[in-house]
């Protein structure tokens, strides 16, 4: 699979779809879309999956992929995450159920259809870039501001999207997730 990441992930989210389960996929994958291109071990996806979900989802993608239904359980009632794994390539799938609040509605609300061509033409949403942009901050304050490939990534958003960003809308939702201090630092070293 020369496009691995994209394919396996793509299949993840075709399930979502059929499903009608919201999500987007974010992480490295929408910052590689959106900004620099970086080899990934995984893909995120943000999805709103509940317990109803569960069985066909799992029916959907246990002959292709390493599911745990238990965990999947679990993180669906604690809002956490739960990994799957594609059996062929051992690609991970990193699936995050998020705790409702207002950002995620924004998130979900802007993402963006991209379009791949494979064998067959295949769809999926991604985060917006502006969005992308911000949820790498937030992961970079998380993690103590350490985790220099989350920096890079939203270096790499700024750069390749300049002059097309809602810059509004970024310092808003900066404000919102207390990540102000950072998007101003990214803009600085990008002026």
């Amino acid at each position: 699979m020369q496009n691995e990441p994209v394919e396996v992930t793509l299949k993840v989210t075709g399930v979502f779809e059929k499903l009608g389960i919201p999500y987007l996929i974010g992480g490295s994958l929408a910052s590689t879309l959106h900004g620099m291109v970086r080899t990934t071990q995984d893909s995120d996806i943000v999805a709103e999956m509940r317990l109803e979900h569960l069985q066909p989802f799992v029916s959907s993608l246990q002959d292709e992929f390493y599911v745990d239904d238990e965990m999947i359980a679990e993180s669906i009632k604690r809002n956490s995450s739960f990994n799957i794994i594609h059996k062929e390539s051992m690609f991970k799938v990193d699936v995050f159920i998020p705790r409702p609040r207002p950002f995620l509605q924004s998130q979900l609300s802007r993402a963006q259809k991209q379009t791949f061509t494979f064998e067959t033409e295949v769809s999926a949403k991604f985060a917006s870039p502006e969005d992308t942009i911000l949820s790498k901050l937030e992961w970079y304050r998380m993690g103590g501001e350490v985790a220099d490939h989350q920096w890079r990534d939203v270096l790499g958003v700024l750069k390749t999207r300049a002059g097309e960003l809602d810059l509004d809308y970024l310092k808003q939702w900066a404000d919102e997730l207390k990540v102000t201090d950072l998007l101003g630092r990214a803009l600085k070293e990008m002026a």
